[in-house]
Protein backbone atom coordinates (compact mmCIF):
# COMPACT_ATOMS: atom_id res chain seq x y z
CA UNK A 1 0.00 0.00 0.00
CA UNK A 2 1.34 3.33 -0.54
CA UNK A 3 1.61 6.51 2.55
CA UNK A 4 -2.18 7.07 2.41
CA UNK A 5 -3.26 3.86 2.33
CA UNK A 6 -0.71 2.87 5.20
CA UNK A 7 -1.97 5.69 7.56
CA UNK A 8 -5.64 4.91 6.94
CA UNK A 9 -5.02 1.69 8.42
CA UNK A 10 -3.85 3.01 11.29
CA UNK A 11 -7.17 5.04 11.30
CA UNK A 12 -9.43 2.11 10.90
CA UNK A 13 -7.87 -0.04 13.70
CA UNK A 14 -8.21 3.23 16.03
CA UNK A 15 -12.08 4.02 14.70
CA UNK A 16 -13.01 0.26 15.45
CA UNK A 17 -11.23 0.07 18.48
CA UNK A 18 -13.10 2.89 19.86
CA UNK A 19 -16.16 2.04 18.17
CA UNK A 20 -16.84 -1.46 19.14
CA UNK A 21 -13.75 -2.72 21.92
CA UNK A 22 -14.60 -2.38 25.81
CA UNK A 23 -11.32 -2.34 27.27
CA UNK A 24 -10.37 -3.19 30.49
CA UNK A 25 -9.47 -1.53 33.86
CA UNK A 26 -10.90 1.95 32.42
CA UNK A 27 -12.98 4.59 31.74
CA UNK A 28 -13.94 4.42 28.31
CA UNK A 29 -14.37 7.61 26.97
CA UNK A 30 -11.49 9.46 26.84
CA UNK A 31 -9.39 6.26 25.90
CA UNK A 32 -6.90 6.73 23.01
CA UNK A 33 -5.02 3.43 22.32
CA UNK A 34 -1.74 3.21 20.53
CA UNK A 35 -1.84 1.33 17.41
CA UNK A 36 0.16 -1.93 16.86
CA UNK A 37 0.19 -3.70 13.80
CA UNK A 38 3.40 -6.04 14.30
CA UNK A 39 6.41 -6.64 16.31
CA UNK A 40 9.37 -8.87 16.00
CA UNK A 41 11.91 -9.63 18.90
CA UNK A 42 12.02 -6.43 21.37
CA UNK A 43 10.09 -4.37 19.04
CA UNK A 44 6.43 -3.46 17.84
CA UNK A 45 5.57 -1.14 15.01
CA UNK A 46 1.89 0.53 13.62
CA UNK A 47 0.77 0.52 9.71
CA UNK A 48 2.84 3.27 9.09
CA UNK A 49 5.95 2.14 10.55
CA UNK A 50 6.60 3.92 13.81
CA UNK A 51 8.50 1.25 15.79
CA UNK A 52 8.28 1.15 19.94
CA UNK A 53 11.40 -0.25 21.98
CA UNK A 54 9.16 -3.17 23.46
CA UNK A 55 10.12 -2.08 27.17
CA UNK A 56 6.92 -3.75 28.90
CA UNK A 57 7.24 -7.02 26.81
CA UNK A 58 3.37 -5.97 26.68
CA UNK A 59 1.74 -7.07 30.18
CA UNK A 60 5.32 -8.59 31.08
CA UNK A 61 4.60 -11.55 29.38
CA UNK A 62 6.39 -11.65 25.96
CA UNK A 63 9.32 -13.11 27.62
CA UNK A 64 10.81 -15.10 24.06
CA UNK A 65 9.58 -11.96 22.24
CA UNK A 66 7.43 -11.30 19.72
CA UNK A 67 6.88 -13.77 16.14
CA UNK A 68 9.49 -16.12 17.51
CA UNK A 69 9.80 -18.06 14.84
CA UNK A 70 10.20 -21.33 16.34
CA UNK A 71 6.88 -20.93 18.32
CA UNK A 72 5.01 -19.58 15.53
CA UNK A 73 5.95 -22.73 13.27
CA UNK A 74 4.99 -24.39 16.03
CA UNK A 75 1.60 -22.77 16.05
CA UNK A 76 1.00 -23.16 12.43
CA UNK A 77 1.77 -27.02 12.16
CA UNK A 78 -0.43 -27.65 15.08
CA UNK A 79 -3.44 -25.95 13.53
CA UNK A 80 -2.83 -27.41 9.93
CA UNK A 81 -2.88 -31.17 12.31
CA UNK A 82 -5.39 -30.64 14.67
CA UNK A 83 -6.78 -27.21 16.24
CA UNK A 84 -9.14 -28.37 19.07
CA UNK A 85 -9.60 -31.40 20.84
CA UNK A 86 -11.34 -31.66 24.62
CA UNK A 87 -9.74 -31.76 27.88
CA UNK A 88 -10.84 -35.59 28.77
CA UNK A 89 -8.85 -37.29 25.98
CA UNK A 90 -5.00 -37.21 25.85
CA UNK A 91 -3.01 -35.51 23.38
CA UNK A 92 0.43 -35.74 22.87
CA UNK A 93 1.56 -32.08 22.68
CA UNK A 94 -0.82 -31.50 25.95
CA UNK A 95 1.19 -34.35 27.57
CA UNK A 96 4.80 -32.75 26.39
CA UNK A 97 3.98 -29.87 27.32
CA UNK A 98 2.86 -30.72 31.10
CA UNK A 99 5.94 -32.86 31.09
CA UNK A 100 8.85 -29.55 30.32
CA UNK A 101 7.18 -27.67 32.69
CA UNK A 102 7.35 -30.41 35.67
CA UNK A 103 10.75 -31.44 34.18
CA UNK A 104 11.72 -27.50 35.45
CA UNK A 105 9.59 -27.07 38.68
CA UNK A 106 10.71 -28.49 41.85
CA UNK A 107 11.04 -32.10 42.94
CA UNK A 108 7.85 -34.21 44.01
CA UNK A 109 5.92 -31.89 41.78
CA UNK A 110 4.56 -34.11 38.64
CA UNK A 111 1.21 -33.16 37.76
CA UNK A 112 -0.47 -29.76 35.81
CA UNK A 113 -3.75 -28.37 35.69
CA UNK A 114 -4.31 -25.95 32.50
CA UNK A 115 -6.66 -23.18 32.58
CA UNK A 116 -7.02 -20.47 30.28
CA UNK A 117 -4.32 -17.95 31.88
CA UNK A 118 -3.28 -16.70 35.07
CA UNK A 119 -6.33 -15.56 37.24
CA UNK A 120 -8.21 -19.21 36.47
CA UNK A 121 -4.81 -20.76 37.25
CA UNK A 122 -4.84 -19.06 40.80
CA UNK A 123 -8.52 -19.27 41.04
CA UNK A 124 -8.23 -23.35 40.83
CA UNK A 125 -5.33 -23.20 43.25
CA UNK A 126 -7.41 -21.65 45.47
CA UNK A 127 -10.15 -24.59 44.69
CA UNK A 128 -7.47 -27.48 45.30
CA UNK A 129 -6.23 -26.27 48.88
CA UNK A 130 -9.62 -25.79 49.81
CA UNK A 131 -10.65 -28.69 49.01
CA UNK A 132 -7.23 -30.75 50.13
CA UNK A 133 -7.29 -29.15 53.34
CA UNK A 134 -10.84 -29.01 54.17
CA UNK A 135 -10.65 -25.22 55.04
CA UNK A 136 -11.92 -22.07 54.03
CA UNK A 137 -9.67 -19.20 54.46
CA UNK A 138 -6.71 -17.74 51.96
CA UNK A 139 -4.47 -15.52 53.16
CA UNK A 140 -2.75 -13.42 50.96
CA UNK A 141 -0.81 -10.12 50.65
CA UNK A 142 -2.07 -6.21 50.18
CA UNK A 143 0.32 -5.47 47.70
CA UNK A 144 -0.28 -7.65 45.16
CA UNK A 145 -2.55 -8.61 41.88
CA UNK A 146 -3.90 -12.28 41.35
CA UNK A 147 -6.28 -12.04 38.47
CA UNK A 148 -9.76 -10.62 37.36
CA UNK A 149 -12.01 -13.63 38.73
CA UNK A 150 -14.09 -14.35 41.40
CA UNK A 151 -11.36 -15.67 44.17
CA UNK A 152 -8.21 -14.06 42.44
CA UNK A 153 -9.50 -10.87 42.43
CA UNK A 154 -10.52 -10.96 46.42
CA UNK A 155 -7.42 -12.29 46.86
CA UNK A 156 -5.66 -9.13 45.13
CA UNK A 157 -4.62 -5.86 47.76
CA UNK A 158 -4.72 -3.33 45.26
CA UNK A 159 -7.50 -0.98 44.57
CA UNK A 160 -9.30 -3.63 41.76
CA UNK A 161 -10.19 -5.85 44.64
CA UNK A 162 -12.49 -3.31 46.36
CA UNK A 163 -15.34 -3.12 43.88
CA UNK A 164 -15.23 -6.72 43.16
CA UNK A 165 -15.31 -8.30 46.66
CA UNK A 166 -17.93 -11.12 46.15
CA UNK A 167 -15.83 -14.11 47.27
CA UNK A 168 -15.68 -15.23 51.03
CA UNK A 169 -13.28 -16.27 53.41
CA UNK A 170 -9.81 -13.84 52.31
CA UNK A 171 -7.27 -12.15 54.71
CA UNK A 172 -5.08 -9.54 53.80
CA UNK A 173 -1.16 -8.92 55.39
CA UNK A 174 1.67 -6.82 54.25
CA UNK A 175 4.46 -8.38 52.96
CA UNK A 176 8.28 -7.11 52.82
CA UNK A 177 8.64 -3.70 51.12
CA UNK A 178 11.38 -1.87 52.96
CA UNK A 179 11.40 1.61 50.90
CA UNK A 180 7.98 1.91 52.26
CA UNK A 181 8.02 -0.44 55.62
CA UNK A 182 4.71 -0.96 57.22
CA UNK A 183 7.33 -2.25 60.17
CA UNK A 184 9.57 0.75 60.73
CA UNK A 185 12.01 -1.66 59.40
CA UNK A 186 15.54 -0.33 58.74
CA UNK A 187 17.61 -3.28 56.99
CA UNK A 188 16.36 -6.13 54.76
CA UNK A 189 16.84 -8.28 57.48
CA UNK A 190 14.68 -6.73 60.09
CA UNK A 191 12.06 -5.71 57.25
CA UNK A 192 12.25 -9.75 56.41
CA UNK A 193 11.62 -10.80 60.36
CA UNK A 194 9.07 -8.22 60.69
CA UNK A 195 6.76 -9.46 57.83
CA UNK A 196 7.19 -12.81 59.42
CA UNK A 197 6.07 -11.60 62.53
CA UNK A 198 3.20 -9.91 60.88
CA UNK A 199 2.02 -13.15 59.14
CA UNK A 200 2.50 -15.35 61.86
CA UNK A 201 0.05 -13.08 64.24
CA UNK A 202 -2.62 -12.59 61.11
CA UNK A 203 -2.22 -16.90 61.64
CA UNK A 204 -2.89 -17.31 64.90
CA UNK A 205 -5.46 -14.81 65.31
CA UNK A 206 -7.46 -15.64 62.20
CA UNK A 207 -7.32 -19.23 63.59
CA UNK A 208 -5.03 -21.52 61.84
CA UNK A 209 -7.25 -24.82 61.46
CA UNK A 210 -9.48 -22.38 59.76
CA UNK A 211 -6.44 -21.43 56.72
CA UNK A 212 -6.53 -23.45 53.85
CA UNK A 213 -3.68 -21.58 51.74
CA UNK A 214 -1.18 -18.68 52.25
CA UNK A 215 -0.93 -17.27 48.27
CA UNK A 216 1.93 -15.40 47.56
CA UNK A 217 3.69 -13.66 44.38
CA UNK A 218 7.12 -14.99 45.27
CA UNK A 219 8.08 -11.91 43.60
CA UNK A 220 5.21 -9.13 43.56
CA UNK A 221 5.26 -7.79 40.29
CA UNK A 222 2.51 -5.00 39.40
CA UNK A 223 2.88 -4.36 43.07
CA UNK A 224 6.22 -3.02 42.22
CA UNK A 225 8.73 -5.76 41.81
CA UNK A 226 9.32 -6.51 45.12
CA UNK A 227 11.89 -8.79 45.64
CA UNK A 228 11.45 -10.54 48.97
CA UNK A 229 14.35 -9.94 51.88
CA UNK A 230 16.55 -13.15 52.57
CA UNK A 231 14.66 -15.78 54.45
CA UNK A 232 10.85 -14.39 54.26
CA UNK A 233 9.65 -17.20 51.76
CA UNK A 234 11.64 -19.92 53.54
CA UNK A 235 10.15 -18.56 56.86
CA UNK A 236 6.60 -18.37 55.39
CA UNK A 237 7.07 -22.28 54.36
CA UNK A 238 7.75 -22.74 58.10
CA UNK A 239 4.84 -20.62 59.01
CA UNK A 240 2.62 -23.25 56.70
CA UNK A 241 4.57 -26.20 57.44
CA UNK A 242 3.07 -25.61 61.39
CA UNK A 243 -0.31 -25.26 61.00
CA UNK A 244 -0.95 -27.59 57.61
CA UNK A 245 -1.57 -24.51 55.36
CA UNK A 246 -1.09 -25.23 51.50
CA UNK A 247 1.64 -22.80 50.28
CA UNK A 248 0.33 -21.40 46.94
CA UNK A 249 3.25 -19.73 45.18
CA UNK A 250 1.70 -17.04 42.00
CA UNK A 251 4.32 -17.20 39.74
CA UNK A 252 2.05 -16.29 36.56
CA UNK A 253 4.44 -12.94 35.90
CA UNK A 254 7.94 -14.15 37.72
CA UNK A 255 7.69 -17.13 35.91
CA UNK A 256 9.82 -18.51 33.00
CA UNK A 257 12.79 -16.93 32.51
CA UNK A 258 11.30 -13.43 33.83
CA UNK A 259 13.93 -12.87 36.76
CA UNK A 260 16.59 -14.97 35.37
CA UNK A 261 15.25 -18.46 36.70
CA UNK A 262 13.08 -20.51 35.50
CA UNK A 263 10.95 -20.41 38.09
CA UNK A 264 11.63 -17.31 40.25
CA UNK A 265 11.79 -19.17 43.14
CA UNK A 266 14.98 -20.47 41.93
CA UNK A 267 16.80 -17.72 43.18
CA UNK A 268 15.40 -17.45 46.64
CA UNK A 269 16.55 -18.46 49.80
CA UNK A 270 18.05 -21.60 48.37
CA UNK A 271 15.33 -22.14 46.11
CA UNK A 272 12.89 -25.09 45.81
CA UNK A 273 14.93 -27.09 48.72
CA UNK A 274 13.45 -24.61 51.12
CA UNK A 275 10.60 -22.76 49.94
CA UNK A 276 9.03 -25.80 49.04
CA UNK A 277 5.16 -24.69 47.06
CA UNK A 278 2.61 -27.24 47.80
CA UNK A 279 0.80 -25.18 44.27
CA UNK A 280 2.53 -22.75 41.57
CA UNK A 281 0.23 -21.02 39.30
CA UNK A 282 1.83 -20.13 35.77
CA UNK A 283 0.61 -18.36 32.63
CA UNK A 284 2.16 -15.34 30.45
CA UNK A 285 6.00 -16.56 30.38
CA UNK A 286 5.20 -19.92 29.96
CA UNK A 287 4.73 -19.50 25.79
CA UNK A 288 5.00 -15.74 26.15
CA UNK A 289 1.36 -15.45 25.17
CA UNK A 290 0.87 -16.35 21.89
CA UNK A 291 -1.81 -18.30 22.73
CA UNK A 292 -3.60 -18.16 25.77
CA UNK A 293 -2.62 -20.62 28.70
CA UNK A 294 -2.14 -20.95 32.28
CA UNK A 295 -2.15 -23.90 34.90
CA UNK A 296 -1.43 -25.14 38.29
CA UNK A 297 1.92 -27.29 38.87
CA UNK A 298 0.48 -29.60 41.66
CA UNK A 299 2.50 -31.49 44.48
CA UNK A 300 2.29 -34.75 44.44
CA UNK A 301 0.87 -35.19 47.83
CA UNK A 302 -2.13 -32.88 46.52
CA UNK A 303 -2.46 -34.33 42.95
CA UNK A 304 -3.04 -37.78 44.99
CA UNK A 305 -5.68 -36.49 47.05
CA UNK A 306 -8.01 -36.52 43.70
CA UNK A 307 -6.99 -39.84 42.90
CA UNK A 308 -10.53 -41.38 44.44
CA UNK A 309 -11.64 -37.97 45.18
CA UNK A 310 -13.26 -35.96 41.78
CA UNK A 311 -11.59 -32.73 41.01
CA UNK A 312 -15.34 -30.46 40.71
CA UNK A 313 -13.14 -27.87 38.24
CA UNK A 314 -12.47 -27.91 34.42
CA UNK A 315 -12.31 -25.96 31.03
CA UNK A 316 -13.23 -26.30 27.97
CA UNK A 317 -10.15 -25.19 26.74
CA UNK A 318 -7.63 -26.72 29.43
CA UNK A 319 -4.56 -27.78 27.52
CA UNK A 320 -5.82 -26.56 24.15
CA UNK A 321 -3.44 -27.68 21.33
CA UNK A 322 -2.40 -25.09 20.26
CA UNK A 323 -1.60 -23.27 23.47
CA UNK A 324 -0.17 -26.75 24.22
CA UNK A 325 2.19 -26.57 20.59
CA UNK A 326 3.12 -23.42 21.80
CA UNK A 327 4.45 -24.21 25.16
CA UNK A 328 6.33 -27.00 24.20
CA UNK A 329 8.18 -24.82 21.34
CA UNK A 330 8.57 -21.70 23.59
CA UNK A 331 10.00 -23.70 26.45
CA UNK A 332 12.98 -25.47 24.04
CA UNK A 333 13.78 -22.33 22.02
CA UNK A 334 14.22 -21.10 25.71
CA UNK A 335 16.66 -23.97 26.82
CA UNK A 336 18.28 -24.64 23.57
CA UNK A 337 18.77 -20.35 22.84
CA UNK A 338 20.65 -19.56 26.21
CA UNK A 339 16.90 -16.96 26.68
CA UNK A 340 16.83 -17.61 30.31
CA UNK A 341 20.55 -17.15 30.98
CA UNK A 342 20.83 -14.27 28.61
CA UNK A 343 17.66 -12.67 31.20
CA UNK A 344 19.73 -13.43 34.11
CA UNK A 345 23.21 -11.84 32.70
CA UNK A 346 21.69 -8.59 31.26
CA UNK A 347 19.57 -8.10 34.94
CA UNK A 348 23.20 -8.56 36.34
CA UNK A 349 25.52 -7.00 34.26
CA UNK A 350 23.66 -4.38 32.31
CA UNK A 351 19.78 -2.95 33.08
CA UNK A 352 20.60 -3.64 36.89
CA UNK A 353 23.81 -1.70 36.94
CA UNK A 354 22.14 1.08 34.15
CA UNK A 355 19.67 1.45 36.22
CA UNK A 356 21.29 2.10 39.41
CA UNK A 357 23.64 4.93 37.79
CA UNK A 358 19.86 6.75 37.20
CA UNK A 359 18.78 6.32 40.47
CA UNK A 360 22.18 8.13 41.69
CA UNK A 361 21.80 11.03 39.15
CA UNK A 362 18.39 11.50 38.87
CA UNK A 363 16.71 13.25 41.95
CA UNK A 364 13.29 12.10 40.92
CA UNK A 365 14.60 8.53 41.52
CA UNK A 366 13.19 7.37 44.97
CA UNK A 367 14.94 3.37 44.61
CA UNK A 368 15.57 1.16 41.67
CA UNK A 369 15.38 -2.71 42.62
CA UNK A 370 14.67 -5.95 40.43
CA UNK A 371 16.59 -8.73 38.91
CA UNK A 372 17.06 -10.34 35.79
CA UNK A 373 14.44 -8.69 32.91
CA UNK A 374 12.16 -7.54 36.23
CA UNK A 375 12.76 -3.92 37.51
CA UNK A 376 11.05 -1.36 38.97
CA UNK A 377 11.49 2.65 38.48
CA UNK A 378 10.34 4.48 41.81
CA UNK A 379 9.65 8.06 41.35
CA UNK A 380 8.78 10.24 44.26
CA UNK A 381 8.85 14.40 44.35
CA UNK A 382 10.43 14.41 47.86
CA UNK A 383 13.53 12.40 48.24
CA UNK A 384 13.28 12.69 51.74
CA UNK A 385 9.96 12.00 52.38
CA UNK A 386 9.77 9.91 50.07
CA UNK A 387 6.22 10.93 48.68
CA UNK A 388 5.13 9.47 45.02
CA UNK A 389 5.00 11.35 42.17
CA UNK A 390 1.24 12.50 41.25
CA UNK A 391 -0.44 10.16 38.44
CA UNK A 392 0.07 13.03 36.09
CA UNK A 393 3.65 13.27 36.15
CA UNK A 394 3.70 8.99 34.92
CA UNK A 395 1.09 10.52 32.67
CA UNK A 396 4.12 12.95 31.27
CA UNK A 397 6.82 9.79 31.27
CA UNK A 398 4.82 8.16 29.70
CA UNK A 399 4.01 10.42 26.70
CA UNK A 400 7.81 11.54 26.39
CA UNK A 401 8.94 7.73 25.90
CA UNK A 402 6.47 6.90 23.32
CA UNK A 403 7.80 10.03 21.37
CA UNK A 404 11.15 8.80 21.79
CA UNK A 405 10.48 4.93 20.86
CA UNK A 406 10.20 3.42 24.16
CA UNK A 407 7.31 1.55 24.81
CA UNK A 408 6.98 1.73 28.45
CA UNK A 409 4.96 -0.18 31.21
CA UNK A 410 3.54 2.19 34.26
CA UNK A 411 2.12 1.03 37.60
CA UNK A 412 1.36 3.55 40.36
CA UNK A 413 4.57 5.85 40.52
CA UNK A 414 6.42 3.52 39.09
CA UNK A 415 7.79 2.66 35.73
CA UNK A 416 8.77 -0.59 35.18
CA UNK A 417 11.76 -1.93 32.99
CA UNK A 418 10.87 -5.50 31.92
CA UNK A 419 11.76 -5.92 28.43
CA UNK A 420 11.77 -9.56 26.97
CA UNK A 421 14.33 -11.86 27.93
CA UNK A 422 16.07 -11.78 24.32
CA UNK A 423 16.91 -8.19 24.65
CA UNK A 424 19.95 -7.25 23.84
CA UNK A 425 23.14 -5.19 25.22
CA UNK A 426 22.42 -2.33 22.41
CA UNK A 427 18.29 -2.32 23.17
CA UNK A 428 18.81 -2.07 26.73
CA UNK A 429 21.38 0.98 26.41
CA UNK A 430 19.19 2.55 24.16
CA UNK A 431 16.26 2.39 26.66
CA UNK A 432 18.52 3.76 29.25
CA UNK A 433 19.15 6.63 26.91
CA UNK A 434 15.46 7.20 27.06
CA UNK A 435 14.94 6.71 30.61
CA UNK A 436 17.59 9.52 31.35
CA UNK A 437 16.10 11.70 29.09
CA UNK A 438 12.99 11.92 30.35
CA UNK A 439 14.25 11.68 34.23
CA UNK A 440 16.18 14.67 33.43
CA UNK A 441 13.09 16.53 32.20
CA UNK A 442 11.15 15.40 35.26
CA UNK A 443 13.74 16.35 37.81
CA UNK A 444 13.54 20.11 36.04
CA UNK A 445 9.86 20.05 36.46
CA UNK A 446 9.59 18.87 39.80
Amino acid sequence: PDAAQVQDLDARAHYLDRAHVFHSWSAQGALDPMVVAGGLGSHVWDHAGRRYLDFSSQLVNVNIGHQHPAVVAAIQEQAALLTTISPPTAHLARGEAARRITDRAPAGMNKVFFTNGGADAVENAIRMARLHTGRDKVISRYRSYHGNTGAAVVATGDWRRVPNEYARGHVHTFGPYLYRSEFWATTPEEEGERALQHLRRVIECEGPSGIAAVLLETIPGTAGVLVPPPGYLAGVRRLCDAHGIVLILDEVMAGFGRTGEWFALDGIDGGAAEIRPDLIAFAKGVNSGYVPVGGVVISDDIAAGFDETVFPGGLTYSGHPLAAASIVAALDAMESEGIVANAKRIGADVLGPGLRELAEKHPVVGEVRGTGVFWAIELVSDADARTPVAPAVIGRAKKEMLARGLLPFAADNRIHAVPPCVVTDDEVAHALSVYDDVLTLLDEEL
